[in-house]
């Protein structure tokens, strides 16, 4: 119980303390408390202090990240796994736990803020972005199968898997190598190396992307009142956590966090109304809906730190996130054909959807956080508007993210047994 307490501990009081050192340094500031979290988080959980499940528990797992505590220790009498994988499984239900909380929460709060007439003025770009996304990863899914499919087993399969990453994250990664049946070592692994790679992409779209991609798209098209109070946004909205604990603020964010959690509470109600598969779905759209509703409620609107408080959140996740993530993985070099064909998926989609865009004329910060919904999931939306100081993406990254949940699953089935008849 008491690694347990002491883990929680962590995950929600490190982030207090990187938002105070950005507070306090300008250079972590520039580098951002989501940023530091993601490496921390990357270095706690690949150095040993975390204990990792063995490989046969990996395969009995088979795509899951921790089994019921009878359940572990009905395999532990048996001596299918280690008291050290106990501990493991221990640690990752804590883990999913924190995760299933933070992000419904998160969402409502960084949403309360906003303004939906700005979707609307956006919708175009946005989804020709999602679209010109899609082209850009179907290219690279063809091209990787055929050059690998002689060196995979499972190139096909493989194939659908990547289409599931990269159209809604790890829930579609699982749905899609449950219909296709996948072997769990190729999921574990193809997982493994997305999550590293995936590590690299997402730091690269957090610190440097936007200035890079400036040089060649268009800049992002404030509305007249976001441009006009750009310098309040970075400085008072989006980074100054420094009103949080004031009396006025705390009043403030519970009121903003109660309604979270009715939010959340809705939603979950909602999603048991439809079938397991399309609970994730389900709660998201909910969530995401109704905070925009509610963002509408001039009363709910002008709640102070709402934003700050699902930033939190957001770091908390993102802390969480990078120390399940196993870099050791990597370096078994009778995967490398299966690291390069996911390399190629990561890199080599953001390439092409970057070069369409400049053909298309989209503005960078879109294009980021098209990458950003398809390939991260929703949840890593505000995480990246964050990093970006643009709350008016957050809409239209999340909408994209929705969308790609919704279809990648059907998308990623379906190329699978096409490039199966190759």
């Amino acid at each position: 119980m008491i690694p347990g307490i002491v883990l929680i501990v962590f995950y929600f009081g490190l982030p207090i303390l990187l938002l105070y050192l950005t507070q306090i340094s300008k250079l972590l500031n520039k580098i951002g408390a989501v940023v530091l979290a993601y490496i921390i988080g990357l270095i706690t959980g690949n150095i040993g202090i975390l204990p990792r499940a063995s490989v046969a528990f990996k395969t009995i797992l088979a795509g899951k990240t921790n089994l019921p505590q009878e359940q572990t220790s009905e395999l532990l009498a048996q001596g299918l796994i280690s008291p050290k994988d106990l501990l493991a499984n221990h640690v990752a239900s804590i883990q999913d736990i924190i995760i299933t909380i933070v992000i419904p929460l998160a969402i409502p709060l960084l949403l309360f803020s906003l303004d939906i007439r700005q979707w609307l003025k956006q919708a175009r770009g946005a989804l020709l972005s999602l679209i010109l996304a899609m082209v850009s990863l179907l290219i690279v899914i063809f091209a990787g199968f055929f050059l690998f499919k002689s060196d995979i087993a499972e190139a096909w399969k493989v194939s659908g898997m990547l289409v599931g990453i990269y159209t809604g994250g790890t829930p579609n990664l699982a749905a899609i190598s449950t219909a296709v049946d996948v072997s769990p070592n190729v999921f574990i692994l193809t997982h493994t190396y997305d999550m590293m790679l995936g590590a690299i992409c997402l730091t690269f779209l957090m610190t440097v992307a936007q200035q890079v991609f400036n040089l060649f798209l268009p800049r992002f098209k404030y509305s007249p009142k976001e441009r006009s109070q750009e310098i309040d946004i970075k400085d008072e909205s989006m980074d100054n956590y420094t009103e949080m604990l004031t009396k006025n603020g705390v009043i403030h964010l519970l009121k903003a966090l109660g309604l979270s959690i009715v939010i959340f509470a809705i939603s979950g109600g909602l999603s048991l109304l439809v079938p397991k598969s399309a609970q994730m779905v389900t709660v998201i759209l909910s969530i995401t809906t109704l905070g925009l509703i509610f963002s509408s409620i001039k009363i709910v609107n002008h709640l102070k730190n709402t934003f700050q408080l699902g930033m939190y959140f957001i770091i908390v996740f993102s802390l969480v996130v990078a120390s399940m993530g196993d870099l050791s993985s990597m370096f078994q070099i009778d995967f490398l054909h299966l690291f390069l064909f996911v390399a190629i998926a990561v890199f080599g989609s953001m390439i092409i959807h970057v070069f369409l865009s400049w053909i298309f004329k989209i503005d960078s910060d879109t294009t980021i956080i098209t990458i950003t919904a398809l390939t991260y999931s929703p949840p890593f939306v505000p995480v990246v508007a964050g990093a970006l100081k643009n709350k008016e993406i957050i809409i239209s990254g999340l909408t994209v993210g929705i969308l790609g949940y919704a279809f990648g699953n059907y998308i990623g089935v379906a190329i699978a047994y096409f490039l199966s008849g190759f």
